[in-house]
């Protein structure tokens, strides 16, 4: 049982102090690829090396999903969030040591596992304290998180022209540390002082009793929308500065327009808000297929910057506006008794499939181009459009 603390309006110091984690976490996570082209100089590796780095990072963050959620659901939902936060920083610290390519990855792997453990729990939180504001609420936490992925790439490019690029972590570190100590302080917690049994544990982290939405066909078709889609905006997001390089954009310009692709996600607010009147899957059919038709623009546009950059916010427009649309059906078609391990598990088959994405777009890249490689990513988002139009289709018929 929730506390009492929990009943009453919270405001918005539990969207502060989640999302500003969420933020940092993005930041965190979003800085690697806008290193790429500077670590594969300065360490010597691959594109495939480099690609099967942040595969591994999104393997470990794709893991802890379910787990993380189904101990939210059994325990103190801001502890195991402040347990994640305490993991990433450690991460942060590894990565001020001397660079080498097996720290990196060492670095990148707690990054990985710290920042793993947040969204699962925090999406189930937030729904927690704000239950008929959840969409908005959503909206604006997702779009705090991806104002991470707006200051990774300058905040990168003015480290590496000042104190270096592990100056950047050493910040993100001490950032994730504070807000964690606030998080602690200042949220309500859910399940407070209640001490769970290792057989209570156990139980909760049985996969059976969390399967039971799988049986609906409809969940199933969402559920493989969001696998291709992950798919699709992971390989995006690790090669992309590289890529528009490749096609002849400078890298302070590649970085530039990687920013962009984060900074139109203020459309989340909209779209959030609007899954709270209006028809989710529609909204999601709209969205997806513009993602679909922005990739597309990327791998047929001249490199040139105008249809570069228009294809690039394009492409964030329609990725990060389907964000707190999915979040939000997910938790109105899963059970409230299993919200966070329903959740997690989702979350940890959409985040598996998508940490493939990365090494597959390397190892693609190396081998042609990747301009091919991001036709292959092209291709995906269309299937998670196609995907989302049958789901509308099937429940308008039931």
């Amino acid at each position: 049982m929730a506390d009492d603390h929990a009943t009453s309006s919270p405001g918005v110091e539990p969207l502060v102090f989640v999302g500003g984690l969420w933020l940092t976490a993005k930041l965190a996570r979003y800085s690697f690829p806008a290193l790429f082209p500077t670590l594969e100089v300065s360490l010597s590796v691959s594109n495939g090396e480099l690609g099967v780095a942040y595969t591994a990072m999104l393997l470990v963050y794709a893991l802890v999903q379910f787990p993380s959620g189904a101990l939210a659901d059994a325990l103190d939902d801001v502890r195991v969030i402040a347990a994640g936060a305490a993991t990433a920083a450690a991460g942060a610290v590894v990565l001020l040591l001397p660079t080498s390519y097996a720290l990196l990855v060492a670095g990148m792997l707690l990054v990985g596992l710290g920042t793993g453990v947040h969204k699962t729990v925090a999406v189930g939180l937030l729904a927690r304290l704000y239950p008929s504001r959840t969409g908005r609420a959503l909206g604006v936490f997702d779009t705090l998180g991806t104002i991470g992925g707006v200051v990774a790439p300058p905040a990168v490019v003015f480290a590496l022209s000042s104190a270096g690029w592990q100056a950047h972590f050493a910040v993100v570190g001490g950032v994730i540390a504070l807000l964690t100590v606030g998080l602690l302080a200042r949220v309500p917690r859910a399940n407070a002082g209640v001490q769970a049994s290792v057989s209570d544990l156990r139980d909760r982290l049985a996969v059976r009793p969390y399967l039971g939405p799988f049986r609906d066909r409809g969940f199933l078709l969402f559920v493989a929308v969001t696998l291709c889609f992950s798919f699709a905006y992971n390989g995006v997001v690790a090669f992309l500065p590289t890529y528009l390089v490749e096609r002849g954009l400078s890298e302070p310009t590649a970085a530039l327009l990687y920013s962009g692709l984060f900074a139109v996600s203020v459309v989340q607010v909209v779209t959030g808000g609007l899954s709270d009147r209006l028809g989710r899957l529609p909204l999601v059919v709209g969205v997806l297929t513009l993602a679909t038709g922005a990739l597309v623009g990327l791998v047929t546009a001249g490199g040139t910057l105008l249809p570069l950059g228009v294809a690039t916010l394009l492409l964030g427009v329609g990725s990060h506006g389907f964000r707190p649309v999915r979040a939000a059906y997910l938790s109105a078609a899963i059970p409230d008794e299993i919200a966070g391990g329903g959740l997690g598990l989702v979350r940890t088959l959409l985040m598996g499939v998508g940490a493939v994405a990365p090494a597959t777009v390397g190892i693609v890249a190396d081998a042609t181009s990747f301009r091919v490689a991001f036709s292959v990513l092209a291709g995906t988002m269309a299937l998670a459009a196609g995907f989302a139009l049958l789901t509308a289709l099937y429940r308008r018929g039931e």
